[in-house]
């Protein structure tokens, strides 16, 4: 049985509506995880890291699945990501947050990362997929 479950998780894989359906749902999962985590109050957290350092992981990692697994959706979700960060910097201000244009530069610097990245993987991975 253990032979058999690689080879039953690249053949799912393989099923790109299977694919497309993850890759959008993990995408816009991610979209409200960030929406809501950056226009509600700010807790009073101590994070490892820098602020810029997590606008570009948060918006890396929403972009990434769909260049992983839905690469001709990177015609609309690339740009969508970064006017998603946009969007947030702007709203911030009515939400007693702060709008900054560096958190924006940091958004969509890390959706390109997680995009390039995504790719990456996907080339590296490529017999899981084909």
């Amino acid at each position: 049985a253990t032979k058999e479950t690689p080879l039953a998780f690249a053949n799912a894989l393989k099923n790109s509506r299977r694919n497309h359906q993850i890759a959008i749902g993990l995408t816009a999962c991610l979209a409200l995880v960030i929406g809501y985590f950056t226009l509600t109050p700010m807790p009073n957290l101590s994070l490892a890291g820098s602020d810029k350092a997590h606008h570009v992981i948060a918006f890396a990692a929403l972009a990434m699945p769909v260049a992983v697994l839905y690469r001709r959706a990177l015609a609309w979700m690339l740009p969508s990501a970064i006017a998603f960060g946009g969007l947030i910097e702007v709203i911030q201000p009515y939400v007693n947050r702060h709008g900054e244009w560096a958190d924006f530069i940091a958004d969509a610097l890390g959706a390109i990362l997680g995009v390039i990245l995504g790719l990456i993987l996907r080339r590296l991975f490529r017999h899981m997929f084909d």
